[in-house]
């Protein structure tokens, strides 16, 4: 690896649960430093993983979607959408990260150490598409499938495709019931960037129809479709 700062003992043990060695070691770093961590030690940390995060999720829902098309040749497009959702959603996220110990690696500013920032699940899955972003970057996109492959096949066929995505539910009984497709839009949001809470509105027919709070978008959509799928259910029951 290059660059001049050592790892840890934290960050060697977990590049050996990732399985991957990286080449560019600032890479792995940043992939790993929370904005906390670089506003107190400016003097370490060039970067946060933010921008990694970025790229990140444009990774993990190609590469869990191929893993799945492979998978699961007999599923249709529904089926595969509910999946996908399932295992890119901020829990499947987290769970994730949890089995391969992103949390012992994180580089945290004392604040978040000391309010549990190394378990909580918004911070874990960002982490833990920094680090597919990060390994898209240093060893391009066929060592980006291997790493999520091995993350994500365990729970490819023990999960329940999309019993917790309740955007997709909102989206068939929508078109089934009410004759058109929900549209999710950002109505508000509070917070610094580190720490951001959305507000979303779920819209049917140009119509609002509920709204949700998350820690980041898709969590605040799933909020806004579950109050959707409530109000629906308040004359019948909505589920599929």
């Amino acid at each position: 690896m290059s660059g001049s700062e050592p790892l840890d003992d934290a960050v060697l043990r977990f590049c050996e649960r990732l399985g991957y060695s990286f080449k560019e070691k600032r890479l792995l770093l940043d992939a790993l430093t929370h904005s906390s961590f670089k506003n107190e030690r400016p003097d370490v940390a060039l970067a946060d993983n933010e921008r990694l995060e970025f790229l990140g999720d444009a990774v993990v829902g190609l590469m869990v979607a191929s893993l799945l098309y492979t998978q699961f040749p007999d599923s249709d497009e529904g089926e595969l959408t509910r999946r996908r959702a399932d295992l890119v959603s901020e829990k499947g996220l987290f769970e994730a990260a949890q089995r391969i110990g992103v949390g012992d690696a994180l580089r945290l500013g004392k604040g978040e150490e000391k309010s549990g920032g190394r378990s909580k699940a918004r911070l874990l899955g960002s982490t833990l598409e920094a680090l597919l972003g990060a390994i898209y970057l240093d060893g391009g996109a066929d060592a980006a499938f291997e790493t999520t492959r091995r993350i994500f096949e365990p729970r490819l066929h023990t999960s329940a495709p999309g019993h917790r995505d309740a955007k997709s539910r909102a989206q068939e009984w929508a078109q089934a019931h009410l004759g058109g497709t929900p549209s999710y839009r950002i109505v508000g949001t509070e917070g610094p960037d580190h720490d951001r809470e959305f507000t979303v509105a779920l819209e049917l027919n140009e119509e609002e129809v509920a709204t949700g709070a998350g820690r980041s978008k898709l969590t605040a959509e799933q909020a806004a479709a579950t109050a959707a799928l409530n109000i629906w259910a308040s004359t019948e029951d909505p589920s599929p």
